[in-house]
């Protein structure tokens, strides 16, 4: 499939990089090697390894501040997904007639590939990452890019893959204009990063739905049709490609992905061979990993991938770490790591995944978090919290009418233990803090570690 009509923006001239991280320094390279006269610019100071790119590619970059006659005086501006429109620069480029583009729809303008682009607020990274396993295993020459790995700028100007699996949030689609999503996955959208759309749900939904903008009769739309959100999104947004709705509620969709009454994953896609795998044989358990498999097979279905090749890799796919992540069954209680989730929306979604009885170990770095859409499901699923982290005093006011136990822990180590007393066979432990881990912990990768390296210590 050709790729949206090349050439939407200068193509000469000085490009300033806003950000020196991993998208940007990406999209300099790509700029550098396409021609242009390249400036990167970054508020905060660079990552070693990253300066170190930039001057052995003999890229001019400035750190630790904004020089504004230095970015002013740009033809095109890329900037990184991270910096919001309040931020003062940002003012200032709007009065300005400058082009205001994200590295994904700069690199895209570069390459012929075909564009796989997920997204959603929960989800993402795992039904990126499947999907990307899924065509590997198909042989297709593919990179996986956006929010996770490698620059997709970068691999535009090195590599030159046939297929990207490109994982994208709502501050990337937000500056992307002409960008073409030839398969466009949207999973679910439920309250997040609300203070960069003015408290204004509408506008978040219409942002994640900027991912179908450009799309053409022979592209795909693949969406959750269980997802209220969408399903009020879509009076507002079309896409003329072809609709493939997946759900677990309608139990015989003729065009889509849904679930028989023998719990059997069905995907139709027209003219193809339909697909039947039992969720029991999905290496990814839960409700949530249904709807990702969903989502993930039919982009394979898409792609005409043979059943095969999509079976044995939605049975033998290993989960990313810290992410819903299961660690080991110990006296026949589940222990999860969701290290991962460190905003509300991420636990409920963690919550929503399992069935009672669940032990939830939650807390950290409070970032003004409301808890009222977890109380329903804390009522109904959970039978103790155990707090870890330095200021839980919140979480106790949040849930201490909603389950029956409420205590404090020490230490990671603390709370697994008392955990492991709560609970009984059949139950979860479930680490999901809807915090972030600057308080007890280097990040939340060290958190996460510290909670299998307790659990494998019982």
């Amino acid at each position: 499939m050709p790729n949206i009509e090349h050439n939407h923006y200068p193509q000469s001239g000085r490009v300033v990089i806003l950000g020196g991280g991993e998208s940007g320094v990406g999209a300099a390279i790509l700029a550098k090697d396409k021609g242009f006269d390249v400036f990167v610019s970054d508020m905060a100071l660079l990552a070693d390894h990253f300066k170190t790119t930039l001057i052995q590619e003999a890229i001019a970059f400035e750190e630790g501040k904004h020089t504004e006659s230095a970015i002013l005086n740009a033809n095109l501006i890329i900037k990184s997904p991270g910096i919001p429109e309040t931020a003062p620069l940002m003012q200032q480029l709007r009065k300005t007639a400058i082009p205001v583009i994200s590295e994904i729809e700069f690199a895209a303008q570069y390459t012929d590939a075909t564009l796989c682009c997920i997204t959603g607020s929960n989800g993402k990274s795992t039904t990126t990452m499947l999907t990307y396993e899924i065509f590997r295993h198909a042989g297709l020459n593919v990179g996986v890019a956006g929010n996770i790995g490698q620059s997709f700028a970068l691999q535009v100007a090195r590599e030159q893959r046939d297929v990207y699996v490109l994982e994208l949030s709502s501050f990337m689609l937000d500056d992307m204009y002409h960008f073409r999503a030839h398969i466009a996955i949207l999973l679910n959208i439920t309250p997040d990063h609300l203070d960069r759309y003015n408290y204004d749900m509408n506008a978040y939904v219409d942002s994640k739905f900027r991912i179908i903008q450009n799309q053409q009769e022979e592209d795909y739309f693949i969406y959750c049709a269980d997802d209220e959100e969408i399903t009020k999104g879509l009076a507002r947004h079309q896409s003329p490609a072809m609709s493939l709705p997946f759900t677990q509620v309608d139990t015989a969709l003729l065009q889509g992905a849904f679930i028989d009454e023998q719990r059997n994953l069905i995907i139709n896609i027209p003219k193809r061979e339909p697909f039947t795998m039992n969720i029991e044989e999905l290496s990814l358990q839960g409700k949530h990993n249904v709807y990702n498999n969903s989502a993930a097979g039919l982009a394979a279905k898409a792609q005409q991938l043979r059943n095969s090749v999509m079976k044995e890799s939605m049975q033998s796919y290993v989960n990313i770490a810290h992410r819903l992540e299961h660690v080991a069954c110990i006296g026949g209680v589940t222990y999860i790591n969701d290290s991962k989730a460190t905003n509300v929306n991420s636990v409920w979604y963690a919550l929503e995944s399992f069935s009672p009885d669940i032990v939830l170990i939650m807390g950290g770095v409070d970032k003004g978090n409301d808890y009222d859409m977890l109380r329903d499901l804390v009522k109904s699923k959970v039978k103790a919290i155990i707090c870890i982290g330095k200021h839980n005093g919140r979480i106790h006011e949040a849930f201490e009418s909603d389950t029956d136990v409420i205590v404090n822990s020490a230490s990671m180590g603390d709370a697994v233990e008392i955990a492991s007393h709560i609970a009984k066979k059949g139950d979860t432990v479930l680490l999901s803090p809807a915090c972030a881990s600057f308080d007890w912990f280097k990040n939340y990768e060290d958190r996460g570690d510290q909670f299998k390296e307790a659990v494998m210590a019982l």
